[in-house]
């Protein structure tokens, strides 16, 4: 049976008894790892004469508003610094003014805007521009793997060369000192300091003979360890079995503790049941299958919706209950946009129409399934994402999952059942304040201002996990708890039936855009802004309805499909859609 909480805290702390020295690795290596960054890019400060700073970093030179000294900043009083202060951004910014606790190096100080923005103002011209990130190949190369990046002779990676190859000797040199084995290394270092992979993971990644000559070349002794592997690796799948190297040289299976299921141990053993270029559906044992995204940040696209109308038949006809479940970085970053906005340029609108339509039609498929549904989200759970999670019977959430609809972000409303699915959980939640507007009020808000969940625990009060929802601590035991919740759901299970509820109608939509106006008059709601909430409104608002009278799943979903349709033929939308692509960030426009 899964262990609880207090027993996994302590066999994490017993674990972490047996490892002491498992800490200062870490930490030595992180410490390191800052400390030569920070060197790297604050050496040779500047601190020669005054300049006084006659650019356009103020209006008019006007330092009226800054806190730091009296008079104008300078290269010696910029040093002196207390706290922060207000500098007003270029016009084409949104913000106004924003405070910063500045960084002084090589003879520019660096402040950051509220939308992460890195601003400079040069010490010795007194111009002031958005500062240029740093570009190196290296870093580019390493995309292919480790060896890749301390392979270059770039500083960066001759600096990471000469942190990582003492690092990873030194884990090797304390096997089997601080553990039996390197998979409780391995282990230890991946849930306690957050390392992507252990020590012997990475050294598998960048090849340990490549590494053991390398340190042979340098002069660092080579561990015992390290050269019995030979031309092999630590780790190794044998007849299905993950198997790792003992200190003896010879090969035992990695066994994984009570109360621990990994996705990838099944992918090891077996083939999917289905399976295309963007997902797959896995047999994860005792009648329950596991339906996985694979895609590039498990974005979701056609592909994906296509398979899961596939696994939702075949589920109902070979298993008990179906768990969403990966293992990727991230649990889903929602739907591809980069395809929504190819079909958008050429004008493929009837394209779109029936890709908004059809993920409406699997995600409302797999809600209403003859079979209980399990979404086990973690790490960034967005937009369509999201919307799988809300058409769950039960999710069990790991702790560190960042959930929201954020659509809006990008100029369009929530279409794949999320305005609609939100609003309703609001409308019939039991704990809400009476009356017809306040329920509304909290999806609006929700949807448009693009709230993320910061955790499972903040998940629930916005409403996108329910009361009954689980939240596990351990990445590790995330699909096992999952699949413990979705067998439990099997025995008398009967699929919701569609909702039908209240809604105010024009009296709602016209609150709605009331507060819309007077966050555009405080500046804090964009042209576009307004747009998108107005469209927001008359989704959540029921359309052409009143409070006496029933708004069914379906005319809410027709009113998303409308909505979104609207805002995607909108040049601000498509601004948005490709300033997203291009940088990552959203657009303010």
């Amino acid at each position: 049976m899964p262990q609880s909480t207090q027993e996994r805290s302590s066999s994490a702390a017993d674990s972490f008894k047996a490892i002491p020295n498992v800490a200062w690795l870490a930490i030595g290596a992180v410490v390191l790892i800052i400390a030569g960054v920070l060197i790297f890019v604050l050496s040779n400060s500047s601190s020669g004469d005054s300049v006084e700073f006659t650019g356009d970093a103020y209006p008019g030179n006007d330092t009226s508003n800054t806190r730091f000294v009296d008079g104008a900043i300078n290269s010696k009083n910029a040093n002196s610094l207390k706290v922060a202060w207000t500098l007003p951004l270029s016009a084409k910014s949104t913000y106004g003014a924003y405070a910063a606790t500045p960084v002084i190096a090589n003879g520019v100080i660096y402040s950051q805007d509220l939308a992460s923005n890195v601003q400079a103002i040069d010490l010795e011209t007194g111009k002031y521009h958005v500062a240029d990130k740093p570009r190196l190949e290296c870093v580019n190369a390493a995309k292919a793997g480790p060896r890749a990046l301390f392979e270059s002779d770039e500083r960066a990676a001759r600096y990471a060369w000469r942190v990582m190859s003492r690092t990873l000797a030194y884990a090797c040199s304390l096997v089997p000192e601080i553990a039996d084995d390197i998979a409780a290394v391995d282990g230890a270092m991946r849930l306690g300091y957050n390392w992507k992979w252990g020590p012997f993971e990475l050294l598998d990644r960048i090849g340990p003979a490549w590494f053991r000559d390398r340190l042979a070349a340098v002069g660092i002794a080579v561990p015992p360890l390290l050269e019995r592997v030979g031309e092999s690796t630590f780790y190794r799948t044998e007849q299905g079995r993950l198997q790792y190297l003992t200190v003896d040289g010879a090969s035992a299976d990695v066994v994984r503790p009570d109360g621990v299921l990994l996705l990838a141990d099944i992918k090891r053993g077996g083939k999917p049941v289905a399976r295309n270029g963007s997902a797959s559906l896995w047999d994860i044992g005792d009648g329950v299958a596991c339906f996985e995204f694979h895609s590039k940040m498990n974005a979701i696209d056609p592909d994906t919706l296509d398979l899961l109308d596939k696994s939702i038949g075949l589920v109902a006809k070979n298993f008990k209950a179906l768990v969403v479940y990966n293992e990727g970085e991230n649990f889903s970053v929602g739907a591809n946009v980069g395809i929504a906005l190819f079909a958008a340029n050429v004008a493929a609108w009837p394209m779109i129409e029936d890709m908004v339509a059809k993920g409406q039609k699997v995600y409302r498929k797999l809600k209403h399934a003859p079979f209980p549904v399990v979404a086990a989200p973690f790490g960034m759970t967005l937009g369509g994402g999201c919307e799988i999670c809300l058409n769950a019977d039960a999710v069990q959430a790991h702790a560190e999952t960042y959930i929201g609809l954020v659509e809006a972000g990008v100029g369009v409303v929530p279409a794949w059942t999320g305005s609609t699915e939100l609003v309703t959980r609001w409308v019939q939640n039991k704990k809400r304040p009476g009356g017809p507007l306040p329920p509304l009020a909290q999806a609006f808000e929700t949807i448009g201002m693009a709230k993320v969940a910061k955790s499972a625990f903040e998940a629930k009060e916005l409403l996108f996990l329910r009361e009954g929802d689980g939240i596990t601590m351990n990445r590790d035991r995330l699909l096992a708890d999952a699949k413990a919740k979705a067998l439990a759901l099997v025995e008398g299970y009967l699929a919701p039936e569609k909702a039908s509820i209240s809604l105010p109608g024009w009296s709602a939509r016209l609150a709605m855009q009331i507060v819309v106006d007077g966050l555009r008059l405080r500046g804090a709601a964009t042209p576009h802004d307004e747009v998108v909430a107005d469209q927001l409104a008359v989704v959540l608002s029921g359309g052409d309805t009143d409070v006496t009278a029933t708004v069914t799943d379906d005319d809410l979903l027709r009113l998303e499909r409308e909505a979104f349709m609207s805002l995607i033929k909108h040049p601000a939308t498509l601004a948005r859609l490709e300033h997203m692509l291009e940088t990552g960030k959203p657009l303010r426009n």
